[in-house]
């Protein structure tokens, strides 16, 4: 057991006027199951570059402990899974991979295939059954779920849970409670660890922020009071004055003048700490309003019907006889194994790159907002990029303000957002688009949990009609009306 401690860390990029971080100071146990969380944006990848030492921490990180980051560039992806995967943790034996990818639940046949054939399931897990057989090293584990489905997750969690010394950077609210002892959370004020796991930490944020503001609105209402007090004082005080200057007593009108100015003084300097103490109220409150969608009625019940459909890539089949109906109003959840073909029905309804075989029927006058899975191709400025998808400027950047974008943001290239900020401008654009039918694919990709449930309240209040693939299980357990589950 050995610690990381961070004293007095302070951080910015190189032209950056705005820390990232300001005097943090925390400490962190590396035989803890670690959760990560905090707002997209917050710091969070850059402190684990910190940690690794790719980023210069100017000596207020010290630790005793190697950092694995997690996923691990691979080169060389035409060499076998085994001798890539040996590579990374020398020594070790085969029969111990073979260990860890049964508890992963990974076939493990996929040790003699090439590793570039791997699928991103079977990598992450892979690579993270290497990484923890290297001795004396803090695992580093930053969003391993977006290749998962939501088997591989609840595989994952129960893998973590045998496991200690990492830290897990994920906003998957049922995994981090599975498999974490501890939570880091990177707020907006300051830093801090509390013992328990995610639904803990979200219980203790709830409480202090019903105690802060509680605590704000009184202080509201002492100020209004003392700013009333004070008015009054000040002008009782100009009444006297001016009745000094036509007194013939000027020396006892001017002492009660004296007496009545150094008595608003008082009350003045009480009002001044009483607006420096609420300034230190309300500075964790994350800001998570209300967000609107504008779905659009149909004329007819039924939006998509598909009758013994199959899709295929070429000459490769990924679902066959597929039957379903979406009708208005309601909000499906496409489930299934990775390569069951989840996306490719939401590419059947949109009609792109992939071929149909079957009965597949989509009202050509129906409307499809639609939120792709990549966000590689999403590069210039917000303005311009609002402009080419037809959509209203102000409505789409006041929606990014409410999913926590700073307004620097809106001058930055999308090709430098965070992932989840990239996400965060997809949804905003469909949050704009007036839709009958909303195909969300994996819309929660690195997306934060603030921001999650605040596209939950959205969905439960407007009710559009959707599809959608999503691997987050308490997500869909709030959202879904029912569930098109693909073998």
């Amino acid at each position: 057991m050995s610690t990381i401690q961070a004293t007095g860390l302070t951080f910015a990029y190189e032209g950056s006027y705005d820390n990232i971080f300001e005097n943090a100071t925390f400490a962190l146990d590396t035989d803890w199951r670690l959760g990560f969380t905090g707002r997209n944006g917050r710091g969070k990848t850059t402190f684990l570059r910190l940690l690794t030492g790719d980023l210069d921490s100017h000596g207020a990180i010290a630790k005793s402990v190697e950092c694995d980051y997690f996923p691990y560039p691979v080169e060389g992806e035409g060499r076998v899974a085994l001798d890539v995967l040996q590579a990374l943790c020398p020594g070790v034996q085969e029969w111990e991979l073979l260990r860890e990818l049964n508890l992963l639940e990974l076939n493990c046949e996929a040790l003699y295939r090439p590793f570039g054939t791997l699928s991103g399931g079977e990598r992450v897990k892979g690579l993270l059954a290497a990484l923890f057989l290297r001795e004396n090293h803090f695992l580093l584990i930053d969003e391993p779920t977006n290749h998962l489905d939501a088997h591989g997750r609840r595989a994952l969690g129960t893998y973590l849970r045998q496991k200690r010394g990492f830290l897990l950077v994920s906003h998957d609210r049922a995994l981090l409670d599975a498999c974490t002892d501890h939570t880091l959370s990177i707020n907006k004020a300051d830093i801090e660890v509390i013992a328990g796991n995610f639904s803990a930490w979200w219980a203790q944020k709830q409480r202090q922020d019903a105690w802060e503001l509680d605590r704000n609105e009184i202080l509201n209402r002492d100020i209004r009071r003392l700013t009333q007090t004070a008015r009054e004082k000040a002008d009782w005080s100009d009444r006297v004055e001016a009745t000094k200057l036509s007194s013939g007593n000027r020396g006892r009108v001017g002492h009660l003048a004296a007496k009545a100015m150094k008595r608003s003084k008082s009350i003045e300097t009480r009002y001044e700490r009483e607006i420096d103490e609420k300034s230190q109220l309300l500075k964790n409150i994350e800001s998570a309003d209300d967000l609107k969608i504008h779905p659009l009625q149909f004329y007819t019940d039924k939006l998509v019907e598909f009758g013994h459909v199959s899709l295929s890539y070429g000459d490769n089949n990924v679902c066959t006889d597929l039957t379903f109906t979406l009708r208005q109003g309601e909000r499906l959840a496409v489930t299934g194994k990775n390569g069951s073909g989840k996306s490719s029905v939401l590419k059947a309804i949109l009609g792109i790159d992939v071929a149909v075989a079957g009965n597949l029927r989509v009202p050509g006058q129906l409307k499809i907002s639609y939120v792709p899975q990549d966000t590689s191709f999403l590069r210039g400025n917000l303005t311009d990029y609002a402009s080419s998808c037809g959509i209203d400027e102000s409505l789409f950047k006041a929606i990014l303000r409410k999913l926590d974008f700073s307004r620097t943001q809106f001058e930055k290239d999308m090709a430098d957002f965070s992932s989840g900020q990239k996400k965060k401008a997809l949804l905003a654009r469909s949050l704009c688009e007036q839709a009958h039918l909303y195909l969300w694919d994996e819309p929660l990709n690195f997306i934060d949990v603030f921001s999650r449930m605040q596209i939950e309240r959205l969905l439960r209040t407007y009710r559009p009609t959707m599809l959608f693939v999503e691997h987050d299980a308490a997500f869909c357990g709030n959202i879904a009306t029912g569930a098109l589950e693909l073998p």
